[in-house]
């Protein structure tokens, strides 16, 4: 039987230097042209993102702020 591993909530921003965010996203793209799973560490979580997630970008302005997010989505994995 296949059991959903339920892990804590989480919301995590955490700023990255210009040279090590585009090595990120160099990385991601790599990836996603490749068919291969993301992997990468946040906050001292380590994070493996399947090559079928849904990706989308947001843009949001409010107070005079503007914010773009590139994001992945999947649902979380089955576990044995």
């Amino acid at each position: 039987m296949l059991k959903r591993e339920i892990k804590p909530g989480r919301d995590i921003e955490k700023e990255y230097p210009i040279k090590l965010f585009i090595d990120k996203l160099r990385r991601l793209a790599d990836c996603l042209e490749q068919g291969k799973r993301f992997r990468i560490q946040v906050a001292g979580e380590r994070i493996s993102v399947p090559p079928n997630a849904t990706i989308n970008i947001e843009h949001e302005r409010e107070n005079g702020e503007e914010e773009i997010e590139f994001q992945l989505k999947w649902r979380a994995e089955e576990k044995q």
